[in-house]
């Protein structure tokens, strides 16, 4: 016999899906439940593509068994009715820690740092954690399961969110009924992978972003090494990490340039990362294209500024603003770019947010059926549970939602979220009385129609022509009716009260403004009785409910970068003819007047007088100095991370990995005229890390600024800093601490090289070591090293262990000292890259002179000037005006200081540092003399793309303040409107130095 029960009935569901049938029972009789569970008349979406209406679902032991509009019923179900209702397949979160208890750091008593691993038999990074198995730390949380069931959710992949390599995690269905035995769909569902350290252990390495990503790259050359079965200990976590390849890797970047970093470490191991994102994608749309990676995707997108304070709204940034207007596109944008996403609860400060700033994402043009795909197939697919996940198909889990309507409407309710067919209630589901009713007081015929939503109704009540005031009010199984007697001129009411069955019909008393109490009895009107009338009013109320559009705010540009003085279009290569301009040449013509220059195709193609160019764009350059670009030979802006201070060599680390594209100094530098830079480690260990050679490409990615032209060039570092005899008392624990010990650090690492390169040439098995590979580079003479460096008696031991070593240092930085030494330098064949006109800031630069730069000159060695500032950079033209005042260098040598010699130092001579033809036309247009207080860079070019022009920069001035005004406005409407605001908060940008601990 089949048992018929309603939707709102309470009946009983099984829990033993996958019951461990073998296991004794001891406390009562042995029972199997054999019924199945049919949900009949919903609207079923099968998947984001395919929906029926009026379909049966049908399931027994926590999996679909069949589902369409055509579907025999076995005998022995339970049968709901959903008849009004739509059931779509519950959402899968892909990044979650639910259920998996956390790390928590331990206090820390010590304040000196941990150089080496606490863990024995491990690799000897603690924060390589591979071994890990969420699985084995397994902590439900049933309140949090609720709350992410009123969000959508039957299914998260959990991890532990601690260390780089994170180990496994484990896909949980939130069956808040079940036990570890049911709950566990898959016990190691994908590897986890981050950039953050450990809580469990101090040990200092990495202490930097580019570190993280060196450890990335060496930790899985060691499981190749340690996979052929050549190490001669054994490795816990190497062997985890080599048994987890296979998995679904999945690693947190948490915003656009991290995805992109992580993305290319992962291709050179030849993984494909499924990447967590930071929401901001859409700022660099085409190049995360190109990962081709799969990506999860949080929408925790920012609240507005509460902007009333003038004042205060003034420090807010355009980037700022424009993040809270452009973020909720970031969905769509990837869609419209075909770009594979899941979408995820990370970062959202509670659960209950999940749903409304996905609507915020729909409203912005998200398609409902990417947003669905994104919270089911999607991810089913990502962790490989496409047949069982995702879907409401024959042997798929049963797991779905039900709900009053379509889940991306904001009045829509979720009623019942069930889990491996468990039924979790959320809310009680009111029955649909809505429609036309028909009945009869005293002899005057009456119409009752009910329409609008569910947890929303609305009635009129009509006696022949005549509309009556109505008020409906449905609590629990009880409808309250008042509407308004026919003699308008009586502030007169009936009342009804009619208790709710499953029957079409309405019964209860109705009470009369008179004190007559009758029976009540409403029949529901069918179709062909429904009258012309009745129709036309819910017509006229699905017209009223389609009157409220969707708000979907104005999407500002996105720039490049995406800040103020990006560019809207980036900018393209032109052909340029410069007429009647000075010429500084720094070739061998020296400074020519009045003389005509064409660039072409990137490059400098004719100098001369009279010039012609067919569509060339004319530049009248008279009572104005073209000169080639300013060349920084030491910087540390354009960078995310600066020093990594974990060990005393971090050979291994790179600045390419952490270059950042959006950094405002990069403009700020074209502005003063630079054009390119070589950015470099900082100071914190005798071997540094390798620099990066760009060039200032305002706009293009960190890829495309990267010179590909410039050899390869590594920081070394000597003097106060490396020893730490300026980090604290704490500090005392890391060799060396005395400049004796600097020296040996430098033989030590340099011996060893050599002995890594004879048995990598041998032809005997070696373990690939980055940082070994580096110094390898710089015996072989493949790689240059620029070395940090104040003091005489440390300059002039390390030309002699580079000599013991048979290699040169390629160029002093700093050098303040090198007047000292000069001749020594010239034997040596280095050169030295100095301040003006620094001294007296610390203890070591007591004997800097501002003559030094003149003095070295004088003795033959090449000289430049460099920042090591972001704010020094962009006014190099005057810091070379000042070897003139101190020395009396000519005007012309002290103008190369700045833009041949540099380029000599970082051997790019043959490409830039001089106007001469067949170079890259990366030059600067300046209004004036090019060494005067008062020259303006009026054009930056590099390569025949202009990318700063003053007028450009006036009219965008403009167009900054009147982009923020309006975002201004829109926020302050936003609070006006009732949504919530955060306040301003002072943000303050990193200026790195040398010795910036990052």
């Amino acid at each position: 016999m089949i048992r018929h029960v309603f939707f709102l009935a309470v009946f009983l569901c099984s829990t033993t899906l996958f019951a461990q049938e073998y296991i004794p029972k001891n406390d009562g009789v042995k029972t199997a439940t054999s019924h199945y569970t049919a949900l009949k008349h919903a609207t079923i979406h099968l998947s984001p593509t395919e929906t029926i209406e009026n379909g049966t679902l049908v399931f027994k032991d926590g999996k679909i068994v069949s589902v369409g509009k055509s579907v025999n019923i076995p005998k022995n179900s339970i049968i709901i009715d959903a008849t009004g209702k739509t059931i779509y397949p519950s959402f899968i979160d892909l990044y979650s820690t639910f259920g998996v208890k956390q790390p928590k750091r331990e206090p820390n008593h010590s304040r000196s740092p941990q150089y080496d691993a606490s863990r024995e038999g491990y690799y000897w990074n603690d924060h390589i954690r591979p071994e890990q198995n969420a699985v084995d730390h397994l902590d439900y949380d049933t309140k949090k399961a609720k709350a992410l069931h009123k969000a959508g959710f039957g299914v998260v992949n959990s991890h532990i969110d601690d260390g780089i390599i994170r180990g496994t995690g484990v896909l949980l269905a939130l069956n808040n009924e079940g036990t570890s035995a049911n709950i566990i769909l898959e016990a190691q569902s994908a590897q986890y992978t981050g950039t953050s350290k450990s809580k469990l252990s101090r040990q200092a390495y990495p202490t930097s972003l580019m570190g993280a990503l060196a450890l990335l790259r060496q930790v899985h050359l060691d499981a190749d090494w340690y996979a052929q079965g050549l190490s001669k200990e054994k490795d816990r976590a190497l062997e985890a990490l080599i048994q987890n390849r296979t998995k679904v890797q999945i690693v947190e970047a948490g915003s656009k340039l991290n995805a992109l970093r992580l993305d290319k470490v992962g291709d050179e191991y030849n993984t494909q990362y499924v990447i967590v994102g930071g929401g901001d994608e859409y700022e660099a749309i085409q190049d995360i294209k190109a990962t081709q990676a799969k990506f999860i995707i949080p929408i925790n997108f920012t609240e507005a500024y509460d902007m009333e304070d003038p004042f205060l709204a003034r420090s807010v940034s355009l980037a700022d603003l424009r993040q809270w207007n452009q973020q909720p596109h970031n969905p769509r944008i990837l869609a419209e770019n075909n770009v594979e996403f899941a979408l995820s609860t990370y970062k959202l400060k509670k659960e209950a947010d999940f749903l409304p700033q996905l609507i915020k994402a729909i409203e912005a043009g998200l398609p409902k059926q990417k947003a669905l795909a994104a919270l089911t197939t999607v991810p089913a697919g990502i962790i490989g549970q496409s047949n069982t996940l995702g879907t409401l198909k024959a042997g798929a889990y049963a797991n779905f939602l039900v709900t009053s309507g379509d889940i991306f409407d904001k009045k829509t309710t979720i009623y019942e979220n069930w889990v491996t067919g468990v039924k979790n209630e959320l809310e009680v589901a009111p029955k649909d009385i809505r429609g036309s009713y028909a009945f009869n007081l005293e002899n005057e015929k009456y119409t009752l129609n009910i329409s609008g939503t569910l947890d929303k109704l609305k009635a009129k009540t009509k006696t022949k022509n005549t509309t009556l005031g109505t008020k409906l009010n449905v609590t629990n199984d009880w409808l309250q009716l008042t509407f308004s007697t026919v003699d308008t001129t009586k502030q007169e009411f009936i009342r009804v009260v009619s208790n709710l069955d499953d029957t079409p019909v309405l019964t209860g008393k109705a009470y009369l403004p008179n004190g007559k109490e009758l029976p009540f009895k409403a029949v529901k009107q069918t179709a062909d009785t429904t009258t012309s009338d009745d129709k036309k009013d819910d017509d006229d109320d699905d017209d009223k409910e389609e009157e409220t559009p969707a708000t979907v705010d104005n999407f500002f540009p996105v720039t490049y970068p995406n800040l103020a003085f990006g560019f809207e279009n980036k900018p393209q290569q032109e052909t340029l003819l410069f007429k009647n301009v000075t010429v500084w040449t720094n070739e061998k013509e020296g400074i020519l007047e009045q003389t005509d220059v064409l660039i072409k195709n990137g490059k400098i193609a004719k100098i001369g007088m009279n010039l012609n160019a067919k569509n060339a764009k004319i530049i009248d350059g008279t009572g104005k100095h073209l000169t080639a670009g300013i060349i920084d030979e030491h910087s540390h802006i354009a960078t995310s991370s600066v020093n990594e201070s974990g060990h005393n060599s971090t050979a291994e680390v790179s600045i390419e990995d952490v270059l950042n594209p959006d950094d405002i100094n990069i403009y700020r530098n074209l502005a003063g005229g630079v054009t390119s830079i070589q950015v470099l480690h900082g100071s914190a260990n005798p071997i540094g890390g390798r620099s990066a050679i760009i060039k200032l490409k305002w706009g293009e990615s960190a890829q495309n600024l990267i010179n590909p032209h410039a050899p390869k060039f590594i920081k070394f570092a000597l003097g106060e800093n490396v020893k730490q005899s300026n980090w604290g008392d704490a500090a005392k624990t890391r060799f060396p601490q005395t400049r004796m010990g600097v020296e040996q650090v430098y033989i030590d690492y340099f011996q060893r090289a050599k002995e890594y390169e004879a048995l990598k040439t041998s032809g005997k098995p070696f373990r690939k070591d980055i940082e070994m590979e580096t110094l390898s580079e710089i015996i072989n003479k493949q790689r240059f090293i620029s070395c940090h460096s104040y003091v005489q008696s440390e300059i002039n031991m390390l030309m002699k262990v580079a000599e013991q070593f048979n290699f040169n240092i390629n160029t002093f930085t700093h050098i303040l000292e090198g007047y000292k030494l000069a001749d020594k330098m010239v034997e040596h064949g280095v050169g030295g890259s100095t301040f003006s006109d620094w001294w007296a800031y610390k203890y070591e630069v007591n004997d800097a002179i501002p003559y030094n730069a003149a003095i070295m000159h004088n003795a033959g060695v090449t000289v430049a000037i460099n920042s090591d500032d972001g704010e020094m950079s962009r006014r190099l033209n005057q810091e070379a005006a000042k070897a003139v005042k101190y020395g009396d260098v000519s005007e012309i040598e002290a103008w190369k200081f700045v833009t041949l010699n540099p380029a000599k130092l970082l051997h790019i001579s043959d490409r830039v540092g001089s106007i001469k033809v067949g170079k890259d036309a990366d030059v600067v247009l300046w209004s004036d003399h090019p060494l005067s207080i008062y020259a303006k860079a009026e054009k930056t070019i590099i390569e025949g793309v202009t990318y700063f022009d003053i007028n450009r920069d006036k009219a965008l001035r403009e167009a900054v303040a009147k982009e923020k005004n309006e975002l201004t406005t829109l926020m302050l409407q936003a609070k006006n409107k009732g949504l919530k605001t955060k306040p301003i908060e002072k943000k303050e940008k990193a200026h790195f130095h040398c010795d910036s601990n990052f």
